[in-house]
């Protein structure tokens, strides 16, 4: 039996962890979060094209999703922290290499690879599932919650830090100060020593290896359809935080409003994603997460339909802003219901891998399209059109356990 001593210092120990875990959500997620005001300045200075540009941020894209299970699967074998310190040195590099490169290769080794590579070891999945671990099943959705809305933090501080080192140093010295904060990762993550031994939740989990764990989850059906659905979530908002400074630009709107937009977005995103921890413990996760994807689509539709003006980009980055990452809480916890918390960071890890393919083709997409027809538009409703279709796999979803036959403790 513990000791009140004992269960205080395990709670202060949870406290101290879920709060370094915020703060590495928040770096992590902020420089990526704000390139697109980096878009325009470079290739101005370099002469490149933005389909250069996009494949660069299309490839980061992929390689945080490519390297979110393997992430996980080592943060859950052998310990958070070294993943984590592994996340700052890489995006450290990434940055300091995009700020001085000479040509779009080294761009897309530097933003594309080693930033991707960075995001992966360091974002909401290592993130998460360490919090997973520290807490009870009850009170995941709502730590899910917090951990989201601390990225969320990071694109409302690292919008107007970014535009203001860059009309400060120029785009290239922002990149290097932006570098130079991605240093803090390795420090926070001393509080997040440990690994899948560490649980809270003593429900029994089964003896299984990581393959065995993989089969499962490829031969559940609501799996699969959770998998499948997210690939919407990284389509929409990738494309969204790599063109809509320059989708502003090309229609008059002055750059002044598309910072205010990706703060807001990245403010009202903390609400919607703490928001979303609460009503995920509260109602059907994937109903929940069907009627987010739907009102994506809503949102955009009228958005593009409606004159935009400096009211209406306001208007749809705060909406926008609510919707956001509210689709992280319910999605991991469903995870979490499925399988347990034993290889957690590995399948959560292949969930954010389809986001991350989808946020490869939205950033892609928008840069081809634009170069060969002059417009956004064609990306826009497709958005549209697959929020539809992931309202539609999310909503047979079942929330629970997956059967097993027999559990050893």
């Amino acid at each position: 039996m513990s000791t009140p001593s004992a269960r205080s210092n395990a709670d202060g120990a949870t406290l101290l962890a879920i709060g370094a875990g915020c703060l590495i959500a928040l770096l992590t997620f902020g420089p990526r979060s704000a390139i697109g005001f980096f878009q325009l300045p470079m290739l101005t200075d370099t002469g490149w094209s933005r389909d250069e540009f996009a494949l660069a941020i299309a490839i980061q894209n992929l390689c945080w999703g490519a390297g979110q299970p393997l992430f996980g699967a080592i943060a859950d074998k052998w310990g958070t922290a070294r993943v984590l310190v592994l996340s700052g040195l890489l995006y450290a590099a990434g940055l300091a290499l995009t700020a001085v490169a000479p040509s779009p290769f080294f761009l897309t080794i530097g933003s594309g690879v080693l930033v991707g590579l960075g995001v992966a070891a360091g974002s909401f999945g290592i993130v998460l599932a360490a919090f997973a671990r520290r807490v009870s099943a009850e009170q995941r959705s709502f730590v899910f919650g917090l951990g989201t809305a601390a990225g969320s933090a990071g694109m409302f501080v690292f919008a107007p830090l970014s535009q203001a080192l860059i009309d400060s140093y120029g785009w290239s010295d922002a990149l290097l100060v932006l570098s130079a904060i991605m240093l803090l990762v390795p420090l926070l993550s001393v509080a997040l020593k440990g690994n899948s031994q560490i649980r809270r939740d003593l429900k029994p989990e089964i003896e299984q290896t990581m393959g065995a764990a993989l089969s499962e989850a490829f031969a559940t059906k609501s799996y699969l359809l959770l998998t499948a659905g997210f690939f919407v979530c990284g389509f929409q908002v990738a494309f969204i935080t790599a063109h809509f400074p320059a989708f502003l630009a090309d229609i008059g709107i002055a750059p002044r409003w598309a910072v205010v937009a990706m703060a807001l977005i990245g403010f009202f995103n903390i609400i919607g994603s703490i928001s979303s921890g609460i009503i995920g413990q509260r109602v059907s996760k994937p109903h929940f997460l069907a009627l987010i994807y739907i009102a994506r689509s809503v949102v955009v539709t009228l958005f593009l339909l409606t004159p935009i003006t400096p009211a209406t980009v306001v208007v749809f980055a705060v909406v926008m802003g609510l919707l956001w990452l509210s689709t992280v809480p319910p999605t991991n916890a469903l995870v979490a219901i499925m399988f347990g918390t034993k290889y957690l960071g590995l399948l959560g890890g292949m969930v954010f891998l389809s986001h991350q393919v989808g946020s490869f083709l939205g950033v892609w997409l928008g840069g081809y399209l634009y170069e060969t027809t002059g417009s956004y538009d064609a990306v826009w409703w497709l958005g549209v059109v697959l929020g539809l279709i992931a309202a539609v796999m999310h909503w047979p979803i079942r929330e629970t356990a997956v059967e097993r036959p027999a559990l050893a403790v």
